[in-house]
């Protein structure tokens, strides 16, 4: 019989992409496309042998697992072959393994062990009379590679197993992994040397366990889970899959927690969409479950297909990760002013959600990605974790693939047409009318109303959520515009609520320079900074005339703070809203908050401790603060007086031991004039 031509192309095709893939997965550590990718290629080669077995040949990757194992180590040919397991993605497919099963053995129910199908790289380990001997990686699935030495360097494989009584040899199999924590601490690492990031933790842990100096082996936080057992000798194990993992359990050999008995195919399913609904809350990366037939005499009479065991099966998750085309690159405007680059994509299912968009962190990320408008790019979705571009496959680019760059594209705000900076300091650009611009509204507002800035009491977020998608406010100065009818018509809001917002509302108009500096929202402008410019400055005309070099004669105020505030009253949106906050009432003392250089409290520096009997801490502060003084948290040398009231602990206990003034209300009273 002679096959098409086409056919015959195609699945040679095939063979070699998926052989390259390998390459570049397993032994180069370098992969090009995503799992979920190479899982299409490999089941449309299956499909093609099966329905053309003529096609088949002894070394297609259907019929083995893994790839070659590097020349650099030696090879150990396993007892036991590794093989690999069958994937099923659908329920009907789980409900086709357990119906095979259950044929094959002639019941009409089975038992199965249930576990994670963690995300790492297969390794065995020998131990003869208890001692770790020897250890490998699946390699091809006969013949490994020897990484005994680096094995040894992690410290969650026992170097002895925990028994009195140990086997002659038990060959132990399981997963080395790297957990998600650990992964993302791995990459800050790589990142603070200026060193290529891993694309995955299983990525990293795989180039990690497979390094030839395993000294750099140790550096690296890899772990590892047991899932089974390979040859065994000398030593009588129960015939159930579960007990066998209890018994490793008792060893002291790391087993998966989540593994669990379960009946039949509904006993199966209920399994796959618990851990499913857990998968993002666990430690580790997991693409799938594992069935496996819980009965080992069961399992041998079952026995094994070309390159798989007929007892088990992996029930795969959605595909965390796709390949599309990345189509164009606009920018959203957050709360807070960030303007963040989204990817808009070709459509791709992935995640169990199709995807259009995508973010890209900052233009910093884009660069270091190398991402250009028409790439092809792997997208990554977890979850409820909004989906984020995570590479290109740069094989795929084309001549016409186009650089972003963010300030040239967008000089101004896309929401407000207010100027879009971007401080040395800081990766993300911003968009500069804090108190103008409607993505950042409710921020400004809330912070504006809150108790260290404007103090309106009652102004919290569901309030101002209805003022602001009712679109009855659209700046803060528009508080000062409201009114009873408007208040009391809102949900949950009474004459009663409206009068007590109102009268508020009102208090609010008589407050301090320092305050309302702060109550603005400048970039990099606290509490703290906002003092010292009320201090320095005395009045706000003065502090919006001011220059850069003005602005750094205040202390703390640095060039990049004194660039925020610069940029923040240059914008005339700015200007407008504090214009017509000021026209609404807003007021206080001009001058008031210089330092007075006579007082005794001017440049000294105070710790707050215990309940004082009148004073809050908030309001001792201030009173410190405005007359030149500074609160620190912290008792140190460099510390004038410690406050103490009732209850005062630690803080007390060290100024004594230091010699530090110890001040009570009284005291700081008479030091603050009163």
């Amino acid at each position: 019989m002679v096959l098409p031509a086409d056919i015959v192309a195609r699945a040679r095709f095939l063979r070699e992409e998926l052989e390259r893939h390998n390459y570049l997965y397993y032994v180069l550590d370098e992969p090009e496309i995503p799992d979920a990718e190479y899982d299409k290629l490999f089941r449309e080669l299956e499909w093609l042998e099966a329905e053309n077995p003529l096609l088949a040949t002894p070394d297609s990757p259907t019929r083995r697992i893994g790839a070659t194992p590097l020349a650099e180590f030696s090879q150990l040919t396993h007892r036991v072959p590794m093989l690999s397991l069958n994937n099923a993605f659908e329920d009907e497919e789980v409900a086709a393994f357990d119906r095979r099963v259950r044929e094959g053995l002639g019941v009409e129910r089975v038992e199965y062990a249930v576990d994670t199908k963690f995300d790492g790289l297969a390794i065995s380990l020998i131990y003869e009379n208890g001692i770790l001997l020897q250890g490998a990686t699946r390699g091809d699935g006969y013949t490994g590679e020897d990484v005994t030495t680096n094995l040894r360097t992690i410290k969650a494989i026992p170097l002895r197993l925990h028994t009195t009584n140990p086997s002659q040899l038990l060959e132990v199999r399981g997963e080395v992994l790297i957990l998600k924590a650990d992964f993302e601490k791995l990459n800050r690492q790589q990142r603070d040397k200026g060193e290529k990031e891993f694309a995955n933790p299983r990525n990293a842990a795989a180039g990690s366990l497979r390094q030839l100096d395993p000294r750099i082996t140790a550096t690296r936080p890899l772990t590892f889970f047991a899932y089974g057992l390979g040859s065994v000798e000398g030593v009588n194990l129960p015939r159930k899959l579960s007990a066998v993992m209890d018994y490793l359990e008792s060893l002291r050999v790391p087993v998966c927690r989540e593994r669990k008995v379960v009946q039949g195919v509904d006993g199966l399913l209920e399994y796959y969409r618990m851990i499913g609904a857990r998968r993002d809350s666990l430690p580790y990366d997991i693409d799938g479950v594992v069935y496996k037939v819980n009965d080992l005499d069961s399992q041998e009479r079952l026995g094994f297909v070309a390159r798989a065991p007929r007892f088990a099966v992996a029930h795969k998750f959605p595909a965390q990760e796709a390949m599309t085309e990345l189509l164009g690159i606009t920018v959203q405007v957050g709360r807070t002013g960030a303007l963040t680059p989204v990817a808009r994509l070709r459509p791709v299912f992935v995640g169990g959600a199709m995807v259009s968009n995508a973010t890209l962190h900052n233009e910093d990320e884009i660069r270091r990605k190398d991402v250009r408008i028409g790439d092809t790019v792997i997208v990554r979705r977890a979850g409820d974790v909004i989906p984020e571009v995570v590479g290109v496959v740069p094989g795929n680019r084309h001549a016409g693939a186009q650089e972003f760059s963010l300030l040239e594209l967008y000089p101004v705000c896309p929401v407000c047409g207010s100027h879009v900076i971007r401080l040395p300091d800081e990766a993300a650009a911003r968009c500069s009318g804090g108190l103008f611009c409607p993505a950042q509204r409710k921020q400004a507002i809330l912070h504006f109303a809150s108790r260290r800035a404007m103090d309106i009491e009652g102004m919290g977020d569901k309030l101002v959520d209805q003022l602001v998608d009712k679109e009855l406010i659209h700046t803060p100065a528009d508080l000062y515009k409201l009114s009873m009818n408007t208040l009391a018509n809102l949900d949950r809001m009474a004459e009663k609520s409206a009068s007590n917002t109102l009268a508020a509302i009102e208090a609010s108009k008589k407050t301090t320079l320092a305050r309302f500096i702060f109550a603005l929202g400048i970039r990099n402008v606290g509490e703290a900074t906002a003092k010292d410019l009320a201090r320095h400055f005395g009045g706000l005309d003065a502090l919006m005339a001011a220059d850069d070099g003005a602005l750094q004669q205040v202390p703390d105020v640095g060039p990049v703070v004194a660039q925020s505030i610069v940029q923040f009253f240059v914008e005339p949106h700015n200007c407008e809203v504090i214009a017509q906050l000021v026209a609404a009432g807003v007021h206080w003392e001009e001058g008031a908050g210089s330092p007075v250089s006579t007082s005794p409290i001017s440049g000294k520096t105070f710790v707050l401790t215990g309940t004082l009997p009148n004073l809050t801490r908030d309001e001792a502060k201030e009173r410190i603060e405005a007359l030149g003084g500074k609160v620190t948290g912290s008792v140190s040398k460099k510390t004038d007086f410690v406050v103490a009231g009732a209850e005062a602990g630690s803080k007390l206990i060290k100024a004594q031991e230091l010699g530090v003034l110890v001040l009570d209300e009284i005291q700081l009273k008479e030091m603050l004039g009163e």
